[in-house]
């Protein structure tokens, strides 16, 4: 992301910030950084992580409605927070209406066309469709750049545990059957765009 936008003295939102994990990182280099996150119990935790952060705030709210005013920031991160293209379209809104002319948002998401957890994952989500999503991005003046990486865990059972959380049971049990180990390779696609 850096070398496509970097944040450097700009106001980075963070959608979907969860716990705040990465506010602190994002708040190294940025101006200002805001969490929006819908879940009020996440929020908390963000706002705990991040308290000692004079250039961090989090804001319970939501991709379609961003509690933010228009053109207020410069660079957008969303993963996972922008769900298989098709039906998001009232969060890609909220983007053109609070990222300023100039700026930057991007879009982590899986890619079911490869890697093991891609199988996987067209396996638990067979109804959406790789080609379609690919096409909704794109045709919306959206770059994507495919990344390759992992799950690495400690144990096994924290492996199922992961698993366990992003596939239905029926699923989870039939994957986690077949493959062996504690690590995982691990396909997405970085969407971006200027705006």
């Amino acid at each position: 992301m850096r070398s496509i936008a970097p944040w450097d003295d700009r106001v980075f939102l963070d959608v979907g910030c969860g716990t705040g994990f990465h506010l602190p990182r994002w708040a190294e280099r940025a101006r200002a950084v805001v969490g929006v996150e819908p879940h009020g119990s996440l929020a908390a935790l963000a706002r705990r992580r991040t308290r000692r952060l004079a250039n961090v705030e989090v804001l319970q709210g939501t991709a379609q409605a961003v509690p933010l005013p228009d053109a207020s920031v410069d660079v957008v991160q969303a993963r996972w927070a922008y769900f298989f293209g098709p039906g998001c379209e009232p969060g890609l809104a909220e983007l053109d209406r609070v990222v300023r002319r100039g700026g930057t948002a991007f879009v982590i998401d899986n890619d079911a066309t490869r890697s093991t957890f891609g199988a996987w994952f067209r396996l638990g989500y067979p109804t959406v469709d790789p080609d379609e999503v690919e096409r909704f991005w794109s045709q919306r003046g959206w770059t994507r750049v495919p990344i390759d990486m992992g799950w690495s865990f400690a144990s096994r059972a924290d492996l199922e545990a992961v698993v366990r959380i992003e596939l239905t049971p029926e699923v989870a049990d039939r994957v986690l059957a077949t493959h062996e180990g504690t690590e995982v390779d691990y396909a997405v696609n970085l969407w971006w765009r200027e705006y």
